[in-house]
């Protein structure tokens, strides 16, 4: 959300710069950044072990002991190699052995023994500390996103106020988070309340709100001017040079001091400046200073103080019932509370109150843009000393920005008695009451019916609501590649988690009705055999052949009861077993409009997976067999070279240009080996051919 001013400038002038070193003015300090070169560093200095091992390993104990006892990372994966848990421990064997003890023991709820039972692979990665294992655990999670792990979600939907990494900077709302190195301040929860502050911070601040990227050679190019916002002395029209950068962008430094609830310091920093000004007998710019306090007392007293003591603090509590829970902080800047945030918690079953909190301040102070003094928390952390640590640490790594200013490492504190006891109780009562909104919410969605489904429900004469429909199409040409795929819609909405896509395996030739009868008992075989949740409808891309050869399979699986449907595509005919005439729907048709829609999502997701076959079987060159070259090279080459005659004719300069040093080195020999074996070939061939030319005397 940011206001245009009316200019008429090409884009391709106003362009950010990609490459960092044409900035010409010192960018924020990008700290997700350093945060992930700091977990590379971690990771590519420890040492790294690696065993495969499953619950029922005759020698598990054996590889259990191999693990090393220091503090470090380990990684779950199943047996398709995917990460399914990441943990850290300060002794890596003892964490990992009472995973595999427990599961033995019959200790643990049902989460906990799934995740055993699926783990394959173990992976540690040692650390030199507790620290950097807590680092190096929080950016993993972040970028594998685990089965597992507990799921921080935060509501993506409420907005940010941002200041952008120009030299020049823009302040306004958004709800997309860019990694550009621009500051991301809230999310704020009240509408009002943000129309309200962005309002405020205009009024203090001339803040330019024209969209364009401004650098120097920009401004000296003379590709913008001035608008309204500066004649109205909104703006003090850097766009025209009439600031400097410095003078600007120490204007964005109180913004931001404002913006992370460090009102106090603007507001001595106005107050020096009348002082100054006046003495100085500059009195128009005093009364502008002035006005400019003004409006931010007022900003000020309308702040709910909570404390008495001018001190900057976290207030973190957290409701927990069942397998929902949200967590929640309440920012307190100089006594004065400034903002909230809460967050949603999924994957928790079995967690106790106290991981959630370790992994909600986990992943909340890595994305935080300050650390405040105090830290309250409703209960103490099993590895609270590390976790102090860390956060050291952080309040370092964020001071060398040098606008947010300094920051003392943090007291945790957990109340008991008292006036910060009292204000945890009022946190506790907020999360409390979200964690009710959330399931009542849950609890409304669970009961709701679309009104499309209801439509569908009428018009197909059906005897429930299909909440669940499943639809099968396939795909090949002129029958090869045959493929099929089945499609989810859960309340009218796509459930992409649980498309499947099909092989098929038993058609040789153009037959689209045996493709269906297969494809449809795979499908239902293995519900029944895996007791998973049928669908309430079926619909079968095609007509009545098609209808009808899927239906003989639900038949002889007993599931003849669940409705299902033929959509042809040509005249929109919906066909039925029970009559030998199609049903035609109205093309206004809500329930017509759905179920086109569903059909051709499987008709695209079939034609998909096809397509990524037939590519995938015809770049099989002779490229691809070279050992050192992928399908990724091999394109490469044959778009630059035309064709396999042209790659081995080419120049080891050309090679390694396009290609690198390696895949050079690996087309070059293959080729050199190919030579040498088709002369040996062409020699042996000869001297078959001589032999056989004599004659033969019996």
């Amino acid at each position: 959300m940011s206001m245009n001013s009316g200019n008429s400038v090409p884009m391709d002038d106003l362009h950010s710069p990609s490459n960092p070193d044409e900035f010409d003015f010192v960018p924020f300090h990008d700290d997700e950044l350093e945060q992930e070169e700091d977990a590379i560093d971690i990771a590519m200095a420890g040492a790294h072990f690696r065993i495969a091992v499953t619950v029922d390993d005759l020698t598990l104990e054996e590889k259990l002991d191999s693990l090393p006892k220091d503090p470090g990372v380990y990684q779950f994966k199943n047996g398709a190699g995917r990460v399914i848990y990441v943990g850290k421990a300060k002794v890596l064997r003892n964490r990992v052995r009472s995973y595999f003890l427990n599961y033995r023991r019959g200790v643990g709820d049902g989460k906990f023994r799934a995740l055993v039972s699926k783990i394959a692979d173990v992976e540690v990665i040692l650390t030199d500390s507790d620290v950097e294992a807590l680092i190096l655990e929080n950016t993993l999670i972040k970028k594998l996103k685990p089965r597992y792990n507990v799921n921080l979600r935060d509501d993506k939907t409420y907005p940010y106020v941002v200041v952008t990494n120009e030299p020049y900077p823009r302040v306004f709302a958004t709800r997309r988070k860019i990694r550009d190195g621009s500051k991301y301040y809230g999310p704020y929860t009240e509408a009002g309340y943000l129309r309200y502050l962005l309002k405020t911070l205009r009024d203090i601040f001339p803040i330019r709100t024209c969209d364009y990227y401004l650098d120097d050679q920009i401004i000296l190019r003379g590709k913008v001017k001035v608008c309204l916002e500066y004649h109205i002395k909104k703006c003090e029209g850097p766009c025209e040079g009439l600031v400097t950068q410095e003078h600007y962008r120490a204007m964005i430094e109180n913004v931001r001091k404002l913006l992370s609830g460090r009102a106090r310091e603007v507001e001595q920093a106005l107050r020096a400046d009348i002082t100054r000004l006046s003495e100085e007998l500059r009195f128009e710019e005093a009364a502008r200073a002035r006005d400019q306090l003004q409006i931010l007392s007022d900003y000020a007293s309308k702040q709910k103080v909570v404390s008495e003591e001018e001190i900057d603090r976290d207030m973190f509590a957290l409701a927990h019932e069942d397998d929902d829970a949200c967590g929640i902080v309440f920012k307190v800047r100089d006594g004065k509370l400034i903002g909230k945030q809460h967050f949603f918690f999924t994957n928790i079953e079995g967690k106790t109150d106290a991981e959630i909190i370790s992994a909600l301040l986990e992943q909340y102070y890595s994305g935080s843009e300050y650390i405040p003094e105090e830290i309250l928390l409703p209960l103490e952390l099993e590895d609270e000393d590390t976790l102090m640590a860390w956060l050291a640490r952080r309040a370092r790594e964020l001071s060398v920005d040098e606008e947010a200013g300094a920051m003392k490492p943090p007291k945790i504190v957990h109340p008991k008695i008292g006036e910060k006891a009292k204000l945890m109780e009022m946190v506790r009562s907020n999360a409390k009451f979200l964690l009710g909104e959330i399931k009542l919410q849950k609890m409304k969605e669970a009961d709701h019916i679309p009104h499309v489904l209801k439509a569908i429900e009428r018009d197909l004469h059906l005897k429930k609501t299909p909440r669940r429909i499943e639809c099968f199409d396939n795909s090949h040409l002129q029958g090869t590649e045959y493929v099929s795929s089945m499609v989810v819609f859960e309340n009218g909405k796509p459930k992409k988690s649980e498309y499947r896509k099909y092989k098929i395996r038993s058609v040789e030739g153009n037959d689209d009705f045996a493709a269906m009868r297969e494809v449809v008992r795979r499908r239902y075989s293995r519900a029944l055999n895996e007791k998973t949740e049928l669908p309430d409808l079926i619909i079968i891309d095609g007509g009545k052949g098609q209808l009808s050869s899927a239906y003989e399979v639900m038949s002889e699986l007993d599931l003849a009861a669940i409705p299902i449907f033929g959509l042809a595509k040509r005249l929109e005919e919906i066909f039925t077993i029970s009559s030998l005439d199609p049903l035609i729907l109205p093309r206004s048709s809500s329930s017509l409009r759905l179920l086109q829609h569903i059909r051709d999502e499987a008709h695209r997701f079939a034609i998909t997976f096809h397509r990524q076959l037939r590519e995938k079987r015809t770049i099989q060159t002779e490229l691809t067999e070279i050992p050192g070259v992928g399908k990724k090279t091999a394109i490469k080459l044959l778009e630059r070279f035309g064709s396999v005659e042209s790659v081995k004719s080419a120049s080891e300069p050309e090679l390694v240009t396009l290609v690198g040093l390696k895949a050079m080195k690996a087309v070059v020999n293959y080729f050199k080996d190919k030579a040498l074996t088709e002369s040996v070939h062409d020699e042996t061939s000869q001297d078959a051919d001589n032999d056989a030319s004599v004659e033969v005397i019996e």
